[in-house]
């Protein structure tokens, strides 16, 4: 008698349906992310009807403070940003007095948002005093007249 032999199939795996859900979750995720920093602080700072404009040629170190009191500090107005955990003036005054190391010339700008409470404000003027600062200003948004 004779015997019919199957014969047996390659297996094997269809890898198209895979490669396209990895594609799809890439561009999902993609699409999806954000790419701002997460140290730049949100300000809402106070208006002012007299604002004077900013002076070219002259590095500016700015000192921003949120409305709940984390400082930032950047060199120049839209410099990048670095958070500082300052818990006494002392550590403030540490990381002023390198920067203004950096640029002697430099004059200290505090953006402090309009929910800013008062002791933070002091805080990094009291930071800036014990460096012996003598060029500070504060930032404000144009108000209507």
């Amino acid at each position: 008698m004779k015997f019919s032999t199957t014969s047996e199939e390659e297996v094997s795996i269809n890898l198209t349906p895979l490669i396209d859900v990895v594609f799809l979750l890439l561009i999902f995720f993609m699409v999806s992310t954000t790419f701002q920093k997460e140290t730049k602080l949100d300000l809402s700072l106070p208006t002012a009807n007299s604002i004077s404009k900013p002076i070219e040629g002259i590095t500016h170190i700015v000192l921003a403070i949120d409305s709940v009191g984390r400082y930032n500090v950047a060199t120049d107005l839209k410099g990048e940003q670095s958070e500082l955990k300052a818990t006494a003036p002392e550590d403030l005054a540490k990381q002023l007095q390198i920067l203004f190391d950096q640029h002697p010339d430099g004059t200290l700008v505090i953006k402090a948002d309009g929910k800013t409470p008062h002791e933070a404000v002091v805080f990094g003027l009291d930071a800036a005093r014990k460096i012996g600062l003598k060029k500070v200003r504060f930032a404000a948004e144009a108000g209507s007249s």
